[in-house]
């Protein structure tokens, strides 16, 4: 299975204008139980992934292929956006995947022009996702691929959510097809957690060779290295699910 390209300047589109693509991630926030964090963060990143692993994506004629193409051709920007009740009823209804967590639903949709959403997702707040974990999460069970957030950064729940997902797909583009079916057998089994200052420099080192997120700065904060992903390498080791 061929690579997607790595996302480039825009290019023209069919019509000969420019179209930026973003990828939809809703999160279900109840008042009365609102998601971990850290498990918001894993099932946004396992969305992606099932996403991209679809039928619906990888089939040349699958009528989720050419937005995808064209959002990875041309960046991969994702937004997070929350709903509860009969907002997140209003989003199940759109076409889309919906993963489970622990605690954790998300909702992720197809690529849509970024100035052109559906009404039941344009309507949405992206304010609001401020998540915390109710414990300090456990180390990353051994032999997972690790999302290795940048320690020094401030950043809402929802925009952690699309940078830990930018990094699952980071991953998903360095593995051939056997290693994805493994990892799709596994349920996309991953973790993601804070690193330590000192662990994140040695992540993040120019020449590490770990996949790294760099953040454009569009929104919250400043551009910059904002993911890394440790054990790539793990998932064609997975067991099945």
């Amino acid at each position: 299975m061929s690579r997607p390209p790595r996302p480039v300047r825009p290019p023209e589109d069919d019509e000969g204008g420019p179209t930026r693509y973003v990828l939809p991630l809703v999160v279900r926030i109840e008042r009365a139980e609102p998601p971990a964090r850290t498990d918001a963060l894993e099932t946004a990143s396992r969305a992606v992934l099932t996403l991209l692993a679809d039928e619906r994506t990888t089939a040349d004629d699958g009528e989720w292929a050419k937005p995808v193409r064209l959002w990875e051709e041309r960046g991969i920007r994702k937004v997070v956006r929350r709903a509860r009740g009969a907002e997140w009823r209003r989003a199940e209804a759109l076409p889309g995947l919906t993963v489970t967590g622990r605690t954790a639903q998300v909702r992720v949709f197809p690529p849509v022009p970024l100035d052109d959403w559906p009404k039941d997702l344009a309507r949405l707040q992206v304010s609001g996702t401020d998540l915390s974990d109710p414990e300090p999460p456990a180390a990353p069970a051994d032999g997972l691929p690790v999302l290795w957030l940048n320690p020094e950064l401030e950043m809402s729940a929802g925009k952690a959510m699309a940078q830990a997902a930018h990094g699952a797909q980071l991953a998903w583009w360095e593995l051939d097809g056997t290693a994805r079916a493994r990892w799709r057998d596994a349920g996309f089994a991953l973790a993601a957690r804070t690193a330590g200052a000192e662990h994140w420099a040695q992540l993040a080192a120019d020449g590490g060779g770990l996949p790294v997120v760099h953040d454009a700065g569009l929104t919250e904060i400043a551009p910059g290295k904002t993911v890394a992903v440790d054990g790539v390498a793990r998932i064609a080791s997975l067991p099945p699910r």
